[in-house]
C-alpha cells in the first residue's frame, strides 16, 4: 500500500458518522468541521437541562435571605414584651404603643405615640414627649413625678439633668387640625425585666407637654424640657 493511501481512523467516517453521499471507506478531509455541529448541539441541550435547576437554587436563596430570620448574619429581629397606654388630657387623647426587638445583642424598644386634640389646647408645632417616673396619672399630671432615670446617679428633675434621663423621647409634631404622630425608638428603656424597665415597682407613665422640648439642661421649674403637663397616660403590660 502506498503512503500516501494510508489513512487514519479520523480519515475514515463509520456508517454512523458519514454523512449523506459519502461512500464508505472514502477520504473524508476537515472531519473536525462535520463534527462540529453535533458537538455543540451535544453541550447546548446538556446546558439547558442545568440552567432550570440552578434558576431554582437561586430563587431558593433569594427568598430565603428576604426572610426575617436570616442565620447568614447572625440572626434577626425578634419581637418580645408590648405595652400600651391610653393618653387623655383635657381637650387631648391618644394612645402610646411600646414594642420591644431584640436584634442580636441589642434590645431596644420602637414607641408609636398618636394624638389629637382641640388645636387651642394642642396647638399647632412641636410638643415635649417623655416617660415619667410613676404610673399615676391624676391632673396636673404631676403624679406622675419627674422623668424616668433610674439608677444610683438618677436624677428625675425634669430641667436639670435633661436631656440625659432615660425616659427622655423626640418632640411629637402636631398639625393644624391638632393631631400628631411620632415614630421613635430607644435603648435607653426595655419592657422586659430588668435595671432600665419601665414596670419597676411604682410604674410610668407617658406625658405631653404644652412646649416643646429644648433639648437641653436648664434650672429646676424652668420649663425647658416642655413645661405644662397636657395629658398622661400608664403603661401598661399586653
Amino acid at each position: 500500500m502506498k503512503t500516501d493511501e494510508v489513512r487514519t481512523d479520523a480519515e475514515v467516517l463509520t456508517s454512523r458518522q458519514r454523512p449523506a453521499g459519502v461512500r464508505p471507506g472514502e477520504r473524508v478531509k476537515n472531519v473536525s468541521r462535520a463534527a462540529l455541529p453535533l458537538a455543540v448541539l451535544a453541550l447546548a441541550a446538556a446546558l439547558s437541562l442545568l440552567a432550570p435547576a440552578a434558576e431554582v437554587s437561586g430563587q431558593k436563596g433569594t427568598k430565603h435571605g428576604r426572610g426575617k430570620s436570616t442565620h447568614a448574619h447572625g440572626g434577626g429581629e425578634k419581637e418580645g414584651a408590648r405595652a400600651r397606654a391610653e393618653i387623655k388630657g383635657d381637650r387631648v387623647t391618644g394612645t402610646a404603643e411600646f414594642v420591644e426587638v431584640e436584634r442580636g445583642t441589642e434590645r431596644l424598644v420602637r414607641v408609636t405615640v398618636r394624638v389629637k386634640g382641640d388645636p387651642s389646647a394642642l396647638t399647632p408645632g412641636l410638643h415635649g414627649v417623655h416617660l415619667h417616673e410613676k404610673g399615676v396619672c391624676e391632673p396636673p399630671f404631676t403624679s406622675a413625678g419627674g422623668h424616668f432615670d433610674p439608677g444610683p446617679a438618677g436624677n428625675s428633675d425634669p430641667d436639670v439633668n435633661h436631656p440625659y434621663h432615660m425616659g427622655d423621647l423626640p418632640n411629637i409634631n402636631v398639625d393644624a387640625k391638632g393631631m400628631g404622630t411620632l415614630e421613635a425608638v430607644t435603648t435607653r428603656v426595655t419592657l422586659s425585666e430588668g435595671p432600665l424597665s419601665v414596670f419597676d415597682a411604682d410604674g410610668s407613665a407617658i406625658i405631653i407637654h404644652a412646649r416643646q422640648d429644648q433639648l437641653t439642661s436648664g434650672e429646676t421649674k424652668s420649663g425647658v424640657s416642655g413645661g405644662p403637663r397636657l395629658a398622661c397616660g400608664v403603661i401598661t403590660r399586653q
